[in-house]
């Protein structure tokens, strides 16, 4: 396969102004600006899919957080999967396809140390920004790990039909819990739950308080929640964790647009009584599961034994769309961007 020739100038998204609330789109630009040309050690990229996630919420804030905010004015960054059509490399020639963090534009400068090299003959180029990637990883290390998920554990994942959400619930059941349990935003998710992946049990919590449904869905407690929403979800797990139950804390997307402070919880003396563990993580301080993550879940996905669901926008003009889409829930599964074909 030919590799194209790189044109004088691409397209890039920009973050405009920083979001006051909900992100709209007078917070970003989309602009032509010239394709650089690659250094010693580097890499140009040309952008074949990219990854739009809850966190790059948070890194379009200027507050203190576990890496620098988003530039005002210059391309945004994220997650995305293309070929290298020039480079000044040994590590990376043209035709290669990798795995890197500047998403958002057409071509891509990259540092050879900051590329991973993936097969696109092994899987899908979307299944390196999800099953196989980030989300992927994020859900095995935090349910296993941060969670310390044992055998014969009810497990409850809110956020259940999203990116890492959908893994962790098949995950639990792979590695051995008696009942799971997830949240989400509509009937066809919920459905999507219980008919394809194979939650035991699913509510949507826009049609009855979380609590009175997680209730009803594990009248007998829950043993880990895995918290991808924070706010009341976090309130009713509390209320239904057993003694010494876990909570694996990799998200609070409910807060993410937030003006003001959550109420919610308000039943935090449980965490004494009942001798709860409240965890945050960041996926990047369990880098060292990688190997064993990729072997389990490979094997798993090459089994038949885990699914995944893709929700694919078309063209990088519709990122913001597809990464404001996101935040209001409308994906099932990754929400992905494709910029260009092979």
């Amino acid at each position: 396969m030919s590799v194209p020739t790189p044109p004088a100038t691409g397209r890039e998204v920009r973050l405009a102004s920083r979001p006051q609330g909900w992100p709209t789109h007078e917070n970003f630009d989309l602009v032509e600006a010239a394709v650089p040309t690659p250094g010693p050690g580097q890499a140009l990229v040309r952008n074949l899919v990219m990854s739009v996630d809850p966190a790059m919420r948070g890194w379009m804030d200027e507050r203190p957080a576990y890496r620098p905010p988003m530039e005002l004015g210059k391309a945004m960054d994220g997650g995305a999967v293309g070929e290298v059509v020039a480079s000044e490399t040994d590590a990376l020639r043209p035709g290669d396809v990798v795995l890197h963090f500047q998403g958002w534009r057409d071509y891509a400068l990259v540092d050879a140390k900051n590329a991973v090299k993936v097969d696109p003959d092994a899987a899908p180029l979307g299944a390196y920004l999800g099953v196989l990637g980030m989300p992927g990883l994020t859900a095995y290390a935090g349910l296993l790990e941060v969670g310390a998920m044992r055998e014969g554990d009810v497990v409850f994942v809110s956020g259940a039909a999203g990116a890492v959400g959908s893994l962790v619930g098949q995950i639990a059941k792979l590695r051995g819990a008696s009942r799971v349990i997830g949240s989400a935003g509509s009937a066809d998710k919920v459905r999507f739950l219980t008919e394809e992946l194979g939650f035991d049990a699913a509510f949507n919590y826009k049609d009855a308080p979380v609590h009175e449904q997680l209730r009803a869905a594990a009248p007998d407690g829950i043993d880990l929640y895995f918290d991808n929403v924070g706010g009341d979800h976090l309130e009713a797990a509390i209320s239904a964790l057993r003694l010494h139950g876990r909570v694996a804390v990799c998200g609070m997307i409910s807060q993410y647009n937030a003006e003001s402070p959550s109420p919610a919880p308000r039943n935090l003396v449980q965490l004494i009584s009942k001798r709860l563990t409240v965890r945050g993580f960041l996926v990047s301080d369990h880098a060292h599961l990688r190997e064993e993550f990729q072997r389990e879940v490979g094997g798993w996905l090459r089994d038949g034994k885990l699914q995944y669901r893709e929700t694919v926008v078309d063209g990088l003009e519709n990122a913001v769309d597809a990464f404001l889409g996101m935040m209001r829930g409308e994906n099932v599964g990754k929400m992905l961007v494709n910029i260009a074909s092979r």
